[in-house]
């Protein structure tokens, strides 16, 4: 049941105002020390973007799309067959991804976002022997080597270039393919994570949580971000997770365990995606207790690509700490952890936006009093995936661009609207904060 407290729709104002708050402050101060002391190194802190208020090719689409979607968005959900509702998501969640990308143009808003100087287009000639290049792979982490990693590829384990890599061997290469397979692939998340609050919370509120997932303010970074990818593989593995344990399904396991592996293979962050996983088996247990079987191909789906990078000749282990000197060899290293640690907070509420803020105290609320079951199930899942985030914040590898970082974390933040009532309302708060980010100003990295 939704919360129908007197004065709840005053406590979710006072939330989202919150939320503004905090992004106002991070604004302001960001500034100052950006003016001051030049150690932020982005030009319109908190995000990693410059002030352009423009127009372009996407802005009629993106506009349909957002009146579209706050119009018919929940009823359309509520009454779709469950079999067309994930498949619906997927399409629409591309649509509007795809639709604010193209504000900025094909060539600046898809089609060279992943062949920036520090990105993974950069090095596809470099692995024209692939286990040549798996066995040297950390030999070129460190800044300052002999032929050094772009900062994006010395920053992830190699599954994420190798992704780009395949893309351009089977003739879909360039920038073009690349940033519309992270933009349509990222779009699938959406869908991943209504299938794992129908099989782990209820129906009712994967239903009520879809709008929400579609029209995310985080939609401005899945259409220009590999992360988009990252989320969308994240995601599909604790989907599978909640499938293996609910139907007490083998094959559903066996995919969740490959999928999980190939997630710390694309990057190393993404290891805190356990803490999600630990959450769906505390709600699975029964089912894991009746089945324990489960657990066998789920560990042999997650070593095969570990196994198969270690026998290339790939140490993750190696690379990560290589990866940790790289990082404060960087700016990573003079950004101040003072501000960003809260900073970065103020970037994950722009990129869920001031209906997930609302939503976070109903969340809490549902731990505490347990009263309705199904909204305690997702308040787990939630609090699991705001956990996650914190952790990745404290451990100051994440200052600034987490607006695109913390996109994996972010799609588990957005179910906690399920929880509101006036949807209409709150979805029209998040597709008009988007369609600012996107038409006043050009984000990069």
């Amino acid at each position: 049941m939704i919360h129908r407290e007197p004065h709840a729709p005053r406590r979710d104002l006072y939330a989202a105002a919150a939320a503004v708050l905090l992004v106002t402050a991070a604004v302001l101060a960001g500034r100052h020390i950006q003016h001051a002391h030049h150690t932020l190194f982005v030009h319109w802190p908190p995000l990693f973007a410059d002030w352009d208020p423009h127009l372009g090719p996407g802005t009629p689409a993106a506009l349909i799309l957002a009146a579209a979607g706050v119009a018919y968005g929940p009823p359309l959900a509520a009454r779709l067959p469950w079999r067309a509702l994930p498949w619906v998501a997927w399409a629409a969640s591309a649509a509007w991804i795809v639709s604010l990308a193209l504000v900025d143009g094909w060539h600046e808003g898809i089609a060279t976002r992943l062949t920036a100087a520090n990105e993974y287009l950069q090095v596809i000639d470099r692995f024209h022997d692939i286990p040549a290049t798996l066995r040297g792979f950390d030999g070129h982490i460190l800044a300052g080597v002999p032929g050094n990693w772009p900062a994006h590829v010395a920053g992830h384990p190699p599954a994420a270039t190798l992704t780009f890599v395949l893309l351009d061997r089977i003739g879909l290469g360039g920038g073009g393919w690349a940033g519309m397979w992270c933009a349509v692939l990222g779009a699938s998340a959406s869908a991943a994570v209504l299938v794992a609050v129908r099989a782990l919370a209820d129906e009712r509120l994967a239903r009520r949580a879809a709008p929400f997932l579609v029209l995310a303010p985080a939609a401005v970074w899945m259409g220009s971000s590999a992360d988009a990818y990252f989320a969308a593989v994240a995601a599909w593995a604790l989907a599978c997770l909640a499938l293996a344990l609910t139907r007490r399904s083998l094959p559903w396991a066996g995919a969740s365990g490959l999928l999980a592996g190939l997630t710390g293979y694309l990057s190393y962050g993404l290891a805190l995606i356990a803490l999600i996983g630990l959450a769906v088996l505390v709600l699975a247990r029964a089912d894991l207790r009746a089945r324990p079987l489960l657990v066998l191909p789920f560990l042999a789906g997650l070593a095969v690509t570990p196994v198969v990078f270690g026998l290339l000749g790939f140490n993750w282990w190696t690379a990560y700490h290589l990866l940790v000197t790289r990082y404060y060899q960087g700016v990573g290293g003079t950004r101040p952890y003072g501000y960003w640690i809260w900073a970065n907070l103020a970037c994950a509420a722009i990129i869920t936006g001031p209906a997930t803020a609302a939503a976070l105290p109903r969340t809490a609320g549902s731990l505490v009093h347990r009263g309705d079951r199904p909204a305690t199930r997702l308040a787990l899942i939630v609090g699991a995936a705001l956990a996650a985030l914190l952790i990745a914040d404290l451990s100051g590898m994440s200052k600034a661009e987490t607006e695109r970082i913390w996109l994996p974390f972010a799609v588990w933040l957005l179910p906690a609207c399920a929880l509101l009532p006036r949807p209409r309302a709150w979805l029209a708060a998040q597709v008009i904060l988007a369609l600012l980010l996107n038409h006043l100003l050009l984000t990069g990295w």
